[in-house]
């Protein structure tokens, strides 16, 4: 089979058809993980998607989706009845009738940074209100921060979505032990 038309039944999703008469082969060939492009960058491969607590940055939960999936995507994922009454904090990636509807199922409090549209821009309360929202929410984005600095990057080598999630769980645990430490230190 030429490589365009198994690149078109991978992108299909009917990749796991592809060689089966060469399992050899078959192992070696990533028929899960996607590309996206994102601030002019192009990736390949997969994402962590995290719930971090805002107060200790522990990592709570987590999923690993291939690297196409919209990061807003795999929210009811890493929600649950745990999180009922607390606060959601979320850059504006997180709206849209999709989100709020998963965000109410869960009975949580809405701190999503508000969108502004071409011709509606925020007004100066939206913005000095997002501007308040991000103060919590940037905790949860020193969790990726400390990965990408101290850790020395989120850069993994590996084929298929199970060994990546193995791979990005054992970054998130380690992470966690790190932060563990902090705390520990600090009180």
């Amino acid at each position: 089979m030429m490589p365009a038309l198994q690149n078109a039944k991978i992108k299909t999703g009917h990749g796991d058809e592809l060689w089966n008469d060469k399992p050899n082969k078959k192992r070696h060939k990533d028929i899960i993980a996607r590309w996206t492009k994102k601030n002019g960058e192009i990736f390949y491969g997969y994402k962590d998607h995290l719930k971090a607590d805002t107060k200790s940055k522990f990592i709570n939960k987590y999923t690993v989706t291939d690297a196409s999936v919209h990061d807003s995507q795999p929210l009811d994922v890493l929600l649950d009845t745990s999180d009922e009454g607390q606060g959601l904090h979320a850059d504006s990636a997180y709206t849209g009738e999709k989100q709020e509807k998963t965000i109410a199922k869960y009975k949580m409090i809405n701190n999503v940074n508000e969108k502004g549209y071409r011709n509606k821009p925020l007004t100066k309360e939206q913005k000095a209100s997002n501007r308040q929202k991000s103060k919590t929410r940037a905790r949860v984005e020193h969790v990726f921060g400390f990965m990408e600095q101290s850790m020395k990057g989120l850069f993994i080598r590996s084929v298929g979505i199970v060994r990546a999630r193995g791979i990005i769980g054992l970054i998130n645990l380690t992470y966690n032990i790190f932060r563990y430490e902090q705390v520990m230190r600090l009180a």
